[in-house]
């Protein structure tokens, strides 16, 4: 089930850069999971499996934008008002059954199907009807308020791409080319740990020295939001041979296994000597702030991401690391997060070579936006999260950054959403 190549990461002690960590996921990385056809209910969040190409048009025929009134254009005096006599009429799902005739009027209203010969319609707005005639102002160009066959997806060109996470309106898309079933790829099965002998159940006695396990239930909801079936496996504790045994065990019948704690470089971080005892470690440090001390390997051939302890810092290395790699291996082709420019409302400095991800929130300034740090930027700080609205990020050229000067701007619904 191995999805690393032999020598994906293997960097040694250099501290790895954000983008060249990112290029290389893009390109060893590959989809675990197998296809599956469900119906279109049962789609939405999916990663679709294959090219769904149009098998019709989209609209099937050419249709009424509005209310009104379908001639032909050649029948309209350029300069003067048009009386037509109104000699039948059009609903949606009745067409008229016959070619108009040269010299009349059709009624038709919205969504129904163009008479064969008629190319225009006149808003009845723009129109006087009376006693079976109605009469058209000049000026209309030809084609006005009809929608052709086609204008939506034509037949045989592609409608939705594999690899996209099927949102609602793909699946209308689909619905409204005659589809009712899709191909779409199982999810994830991913088995979530956390490690340290201080951190403890939600709910129970907090005893002295010990924290509650916050990441756990964050990291759930975000691998959730990926469409990933998670598998809660509580905490480890702080042993080398309970957290190998662990892992060991954990890694039959999953895809993937997403740790916290553990990973950086003290005498009770044991997640690296785990990886290392019962597969391959591919990476464990990013040039990144916060959250430098990243794992990432295989155990018994099922990828690992070990992330960082500190709530903050595990957050913006799954948002950064993890997110694209799990999505990749869920089948899905990569799209990286949306950012913008924005104005610093802040000065920073900070060393060379390192990409630093400071939490801010966005205040509009006339035509500008600008960013406001948050004034505490610790990575145990959970709350700094919570009341932000998005990363600034200050590249790794960049070592002092004066107030005004342009950033780039990663909201967190990019990545948390």
């Amino acid at each position: 089930m191995a999805q690393l190549s032999d020598d994906c990461f293997a960097f040694g002690g250099v501290l790895l850069g954000v983008d060249a960590a990112l290029a290389l996921i893009e390109e060893r990385v590959t989809p675990v999971v197998e296809a599956e056809t469900l119906p279109l209910a049962a789609a939405s969040g999916r990663v679709l499996a294959q090219d769904l190409i149009a098998g019709i048009d989209v609209p099937p025929h050419p249709n009424s934008a509005v209310d009104g009134f379908a001639i032909a254009h050649s029948d309209l005096l350029p300069n003067r008002e048009t009386i037509l006599p109104v000699t039948g009429r059009v609903a949606a799902g009745h067409p008229l059954g016959r070619r108009i005739a040269p010299g009349e009027a059709i009624r038709i209203f919205t969504g129904a199907p163009m008479p064969d010969g008629a190319d225009t319609v006149m808003m009845q707005e723009d129109c006087v009807f009376a006693n079976g005639e109605v009469r058209l102002k000049p000026g209309i160009r030809k084609g006005a308020n009809s929608r052709h066959a086609g204008e939506d997806v034509t037949k045989g060109s592609l409608a939705l791409p594999a690899g996209r996470r099927l949102r609602p309106a793909d699946l209308g898309l689909a619905a409204a080319l005659g589809n009712d079933t899709l191909p779409v790829f199982r999810p994830l099965r991913g088995a979530l740990l956390s490690t340290g002998d201080e951190v403890c159940e939600p709910g129970t006695t907090l005893d002295p020295g010990r924290i509650y396990d916050a990441n756990r239930a964050m990291l759930a909801a975000l691998l959730r939001g990926l469409g990933v079936v998670v598998d809660d496996l509580g905490i480890c504790p702080d042993r080398a041979d309970a957290l190998a045994g662990r892992l060991d065990e954990i890694s039959a019948g999953h895809d993937l296994i997403v740790t916290s704690g553990g990973v950086s470089t003290g005498d009770e971080d044991y997640v690296r000597t785990a990886i290392e005892r019962l597969g391959r470690l591919d990476f464990w440090r990013l040039a990144i702030k916060p959250g430098r001390p990243v794992a990432l390997g295989q155990v018994r051939g099922v990828p690992l991401i070990g992330l960082p302890g500190n709530p903050v810092a595990a957050a913006l290395t799954f948002a950064i690391l993890a997110r694209p790699l799990i999505l990749r291996l869920a089948g899905v082709v990569m799209v990286p997060p949306l950012t913008f420019p924005v104005q610093a409302g802040f000065a920073y400095r900070k060393k060379a070579g390192r990409r630093e991800y400071l939490r801010a929130t966005l205040e509009r300034d006339g035509s500008a936006a600008i960013a406001r740090r948050f004034p505490r930027d610790g990575a145990g700080i959970l709350s700094s999260i919570v009341r932000s609205d998005g990363f600034a990020i200050i590249d790794e050229t960049v070592t002092d950054l004066p107030p005004g000067a342009v950033i780039e701007f990663l909201p967190f619904s990019e990545v948390f959403g």
